[in-house]
């Protein structure tokens, strides 16, 4: 019994503590003679003043006059954190009432806001006008919609409570530019702050992407970029076509937004047997923060298509088992739509937790990317989105990223029972910030598959970098470790070197003895940025040259090679490739324009009965099968096909808030093997598209 008797007095001590500070964390608007008062005695002294004035002022227009008029006007009005007053709605029969009451209030002069926690903040109350004012009734009145007001404020009725009511909401300031939720990863956009994310003596880390706005904010402003752009625009359809998001939700410490979502373009290819191409794609995306450690974001999209007939053939050769006609490279696997399209929907989401300035958590499905150039040999976002978990811990002069992935292989050969087969991938990457100049950066990855039921194998979740691949040098029949360099240096603030080098596969003795053999798997890539080139300000010119040699990517059990969903989640034309790079990207307002040239070589396997080797371009082979040599091994053995890519893109920014654009794009690909085969044959296409879309993720036409 003393227990409980403790236990009563314990919980009703906390419920008087918590009602207590509920009711002084908000405070009312302050007029001038209020000043001074207790919380208690405010909302009093507000009321008070409040219909003192508005009753000394309010003039009943002469029509109301003439006619008798007896009635109630009702104002909903808010206060903001300015103490401004601003009329929300007027319920009266009369426009000329309505305009008085409207002029009564907003005439108001300004007073202390209402705060909330000692922050300033704003909210809403309503008064009752009661007409006539007759002057030998004024005070009973006053008295009357006193009571009234207090009520409203209070209980909106009798028996009804004010929790919905009492909501407070801000104007919605942009707090996404400010908080630590993940920048959409698209070349063109992250082109537009790549400049002030590389000026020397910047202590950040920009090979690990998705950014978020908070690294970029550091350095770049968004709100500014986004004022300079902002069309004058007083209508609701007109903000929220040019410039604001569809639905912005601003509140205590907490924020929402959402947008609807379209990719809809039309072109025509030549050659195609089809009249024209086609992309339609709807979609939703929802954005918010709770608090300032908590973001989220999700993306749904529902889509039909037809594209270029090599992008087409290119999508087929990588379909799944179970019938489903290809696999949109980047989106995922695309089901049939009438004759000659596809249906491919897509979902993307992130959740991040961010408990201190170290560490950072995000918990997603998307794609990731490591590196500073066009390219990733490490971790491209070519491939198709997948779950993930990964953890950012930032201090001193370095940044360490550990990221592990849920992945699929979607062949024939694994599928069991319409299942497809599970493999995990541990990623660690560990950059440091030598000098003010000088960036180095350190990767490991780890693939393994689920044999035996293994699932996700703790051990992997080991954060020391190079451990697992140690381990799994003894043994490659346990998994498939890759490791890799990268690096970065600052020339100026205008020229930036950057670097990449990959090891699948190292033998020393056959580097010693200049044989090139299989066993030497490796790529580098080399790229340099050139920032306001020319003193143009806002023009990018950028280089790159990426080189991979054949059987880089692919395993003795092509189940734990690297690939997902039958892409390479390194470059995305996989192994036994050399490859040059020419981008110029340029923006002026909302106008933009970029243009990229492709020049390159690939070594493809002729795959016909006189000759099925294996010569190192396709990943999804065992690389301990019908290799045709094992010393002399050079780029482009096999079928050696030259690539020629031209792309040209402009356009016109509508909405800053989606990063939607209306724009022309026209590629010119010519693709021209040695020797035509079912997977390879010569083709010039030349493919014209003009569209609208929202730029958030990068498509790649580039194959």
């Amino acid at each position: 019994m003393n227990t409980f008797f403790k236990t009563f007095f314990l919980l009703f001590s906390f419920a008087l503590f918590a009602q207590s500070t509920s009711e002084t964390l908000e405070q009312h608007p302050v007029f001038p003679n209020c000043v001074g008062k207790s919380n208690k005695e405010l909302e009093q002294c507000f009321n008070d003043e409040l219909q003192k004035v508005v009753y000394s002022s309010f003039i009943v227009p002469e029509s109301s006059k003439n006619s008798n008029y007896k009635g109630i006007v009702t104002v909903l009005f808010e206060v903001n954190q300015e103490g401004k007053f601003k009329v929300q709605y007027v319920d009266a029969t009369d426009s000329e009432l309505v305009s008085e009451s409207k002029r009564v209030i907003e005439e108001l002069p300004p007073v202390g806001p209402p705060t909330y926690a000692g922050k300033p903040t704003y909210s809403r109350y309503t008064i009752k006008i009661f007409i006539p004012l007759d002057s030998s009734q004024e005070e009973i009145l006053a008295k009357s919609t006193l009571e009234k007001t207090k009520a409203e404020k209070v209980i909106a009725e009798p028996k009804e409570l004010t929790e919905f009511d009492d909501i407070k909401y801000a104007t919605f300031s942009n707090p996404q530019f400010k908080s630590n939720l993940n920048i959409p990863f698209s070349h063109q956009f992250y082109s537009q702050f790549d400049s002030e994310m590389n000026q020397v003596g910047t202590n950040n880390h920009t090979a690990s992407k998705p950014f978020t706005y908070a690294e970029v904010a550091k350095y770049y402003d968004f709100e500014a970029a986004n004022q300079k752009i902002l069309k004058s625009k007083s209508g609701w359809w007109g903000k929220k076509l040019w410039n604001e998001h569809m639905v912005a939700i601003q509140g205590e410490d907490y924020w929402f937004t959402l947008n609807p979502i379209v990719d809809l373009r039309i072109g025509k290819s030549d050659p195609s047997t089809a009249s024209y191409t086609y992309q339609n794609t709807r979609g939703v995306q929802i954005q918010g923060g709770l608090g300032s450690q908590l973001n989220f974001t999700s993306t749904i999209y529902e889509s039909q298509g037809r594209f270029a007939p090599y992008f087409n053939q290119y999508a087929e050769s990588i379909r799944p088992s179970g019938g489903n006609p290809a696999i949109i490279p980047g989106v995922g696997i695309a089901k049939e739509f009438k004759i000659d399209s596809y249906d491919f929907p897509l979902a993307e989401a992130n959740l991040t937790y961010t408990p201190s300035q170290f560490i950072n958590l995000q918990l997603g499905y998307n794609r990731n990317f490591i590196g500073d150039g066009y390219r990733s040999l490490l971790m491209g976002d070519g491939a198709s989105p997948y779950p993930y978990f990964k953890i950012n811990t930032s201090f001193w002069k370095i940044k360490y990223t550990n990221t592990y992935m849920w992945l699929k292989d979607v062949r024939e050969e694994v599928t069991d029972e319409g299942t497809y087969a599970t493999k995990y991938m541990a990623n660690h990457y560990l950059s440091w910030n030598v000098s003010k100049r000088l960036n180095i950066g350190l990767f490991e990855s780890v693939v393994w598959a689920n044999t035996n039921d293994r699932g996700f194998d703790v051990n992997f979740v080991n954060p020391i970098i190079f451990y697992r691949a140690v381990e799994f040098s003894s043994s490659s029949k346990s998994g498939n470790a890759v490791i890799g360099l990268t690096s970065k240096y600052k020339w100026n603030n205008q020229i930036n070197l950057y670097g990449q080098f990959i090891l699948d596969e190292f033998a020393l003795g056959d580097v010693q003895e200049n044989n090139k053999s299989w066993r030497n798997k490796f790529g580098y890539q080399l790229g340099a940025k050139y920032f306001n080139a020319f003193k143009i300000e806002n023009l990018l010119l950028q280089v790159e040259y990426n080189q991979v040699r054949p059987y880089v990517y692919a395993h003795s059990s092509p189940l734990t090679n690297y690939a997902h969903n039958n892409q390479s989640l390194g470059h995305q034309w996989g192994g036994n490739f050399r490859e040059f790079i020419a981008i110029a990207r340029y923006f002026k307002g909302r106008w933009f324009g970029d243009a990229k040239l492709t020049v390159g070589k690939r070594g493809f396997d002729f795959d016909t009965e006189a000759d099925g080797f294996n010569y190192g371009g396709n990943i999804y082979k065992n690389y301990n099968e019908d290799r045709p040599f094992d010393t002399g091994v050079a780029i482009g053995q096999g079928n050696a096909t030259t690539i020629f890519i031209a792309d040209l893109q402009a356009g016109y920014l509508v909405n800053p808030t989606s990063n939607l654009k209306l724009f022309g794009n026209l590629i010119y690909r010519n693709f021209n093997p040695s020797q035509n085969t079912l997977t390879a044959s010569k083709d010039t296409t030349t493919w014209f598209s003009v569209g609208i879309r929202a730029d958030l993720f990068n498509w790649y036409f580039d194959y």
